[in-house]
């Protein structure tokens, strides 16, 4: 496995105007990994996620403190394009949120914004990002209907689908199968194995077996801080804290 350092982030702070929601991370994600968030509601995961590609940034009175480092590059440089390191660093939400367009215009909507104009090359990209979310089966006889009329587990894999179609390095899952039934979840979980073969995934997750079964590594977050990172199968068997001990085994949280 590549255990490159992709993403390194050191003595996060973040701000919502006086409230102070993330207490100096420093958390290191490694490349073509997936690593999963974890801990009850408020505790910072998706805030500190949404750190990952300056999602914050447009939150009034929100304010940043320390680094983060995406190829040894701090994100939070001056001279970063915030365009350029969101088609990097690609999101999917929590709830499935398909534009009003057909679904091969949601896939290409992310080239056309980045300028690609050649047909070919975009009829080629969707298909193959179609491919990549386990979506185009289900899909290639009807690409040019209303992407509203899928399923939510559908509409979630044309989610991955439009993040997938620019090329990202990196992919952050805000609970991406939290609205979505169990077979639905299940489809979710296999496309985010095959994935992590290719991109580096952060991924939170309220649901521990989900943690459990997607991540290779997992961190605990409680009260805006880190609180405790490992593998995921010692984290869950041998914790180091007894704080993370008893959030795992159902005791708070």
């Amino acid at each position: 496995m590549d255990t490159d350092l992709k993403i390194s982030v050191k003595g996060l702070n973040f701000f919502y105007d006086n409230f102070h929601a993330l207490k100096n991370i420093s958390l290191d994600l490694q490349a073509s990994n997936v690593t999963a968030l974890i801990g009850p509601s408020g505790c910072g995961k998706s805030t500190f996620l949404r750190c990952l590609n300056r999602m914050n940034d447009l939150i009034p009175k929100s304010r940043v403190e320390g680094k983060v480092l995406l190829d040894n590059q701090d994100i939070y440089d001056p001279s970063v394009n915030v365009a350029t390191l969101r088609s990097r660093v690609g999101m999917v939400f929590q709830k499935p949120n398909p534009f009003p367009k057909t679904i091969f215009e949601n896939v290409a909507y992310g080239l056309r914004v980045n300028g690609i104009k050649d047909k070919i090359s975009i009829e080629n990209r969707v298909t193959e990002s179609l491919k990549q979310a386990a979506l185009w089966d289900e899909v290639k006889d009807r690409i040019y209907d209303s992407a509203l009329g899928l399923s939510g587990g559908q509409q979630q894999r044309l989610c991955i689908a439009r993040a997938l179609a620019v090329k990202p390095e990196v992919i952050l899952m805000d609970e991406p199968a939290s609205a979505l039934d169990p077979i639905a979840t299940q489809k979710i979980e296999e496309l985010i194995y095959q994935l992590k073969k290719m991109y580096t995934i952060i991924i939170v997750t309220h649901n521990m077996q989900q943690a459990s079964r997607v991540s290779d590594i997992t961190a605990f977050f409680y009260m805006g801080k880190l609180i405790e990172k490992d593998k995921t199968d010692i984290l869950f068997t041998k914790p180091k804290l007894k704080q993370t001990e008893d959030y795992i085994t159902g005791r708070f949280g």
